[in-house]
């Protein structure tokens, strides 16, 4: 039977800030149960306000272990004033830049999963740099252009371990989605020609792939 989150972490999901859909964000959650498994860390690149960081810090508490996430809380390029996914109430009043920690926290914090989780605030390809720990899942859900999404994939595919998993969000083969989800996508492809990979599953534009070489 696939592993699904209690009512009531579902609940603060489909409540909380954020674009997953719900059925990905089970995916996500199945995904992220089945590598916890491993006795090692969930790791999460690009937060935002806690949505689907709160799939993980359950799974990461079911498992006993920690999740990690990565984001520089200042929004992606398409989050920023002007865009599409523009949020006015992420932005930091006094500054008048994106500040997303402070809902991220309150995320946590009202479905009282703040203990399970570490927020390493900084740059993906920063701290991946100084990272050296091998990890049961990474979710890539960072930057949607080239640059960023080969950056996560650089910095933190290598860290999982053999077995575990690599989750990328946003995946769209179409190419009229190039802004939203083809960065993603040629990263998929790329995780994939590597051999390292294999699919396990495709959930809309979740995809799951499994760590099955240890050369990347």
């Amino acid at each position: 039977m696939t592993a699904a989150p209690p009512p009531e972490i579902l609940a603060a999901f489909e409540a909380a800030k954020g674009f997953m859909p719900t059925h990905e964000g089970l995916a996500l959650y199945a995904a992220a149960v089945e590598a916890g498994g491993l006795g090692l860390p969930l790791l999460e690149v690009g937060s935002y306000c806690g949505r689907s960081t709160l799939l993980l810090a359950d799974a990461a508490r079911r498992a006993g272990v920690t999740a990690l996430t990565v984001d520089h809380h200042r929004g992606s390029e398409e989050q920023q004033p002007g865009w599409d996914y523009h949020d006015p109430e992420t932005v930091d009043p006094e500054l008048g830049v994106m500040d997303t920690l402070p809902a991220f926290r309150r995320t946590l914090h009202r479905a009282g999963l703040e203990e399970h989780v570490v927020a390493l605030v900084g740059r993906s390809p920063q701290v991946a740099a100084v990272w050296n720990s091998p990890l049961a899942l990474v979710f890539v859900d960072g930057g949607h252009t080239d640059e960023h999404a080969n950056a996560d994939y650089e910095g933190w595919a290598p860290h999982v371990a053999e077995g575990g998993l690599l989750v990328i969000h946003d995946v769209f083969p179409d190419p009229a989605d190039e802004f939203t989800g083809q960065a993603p996508y040629r990263v998929y492809l790329r995780a994939l020609a590597s051999g390292a990979f294999t699919e396990v599953s495709v959930t809309d534009s979740l995809r799951v792939l499994r760590r099955t070489d240890a050369g990347i």
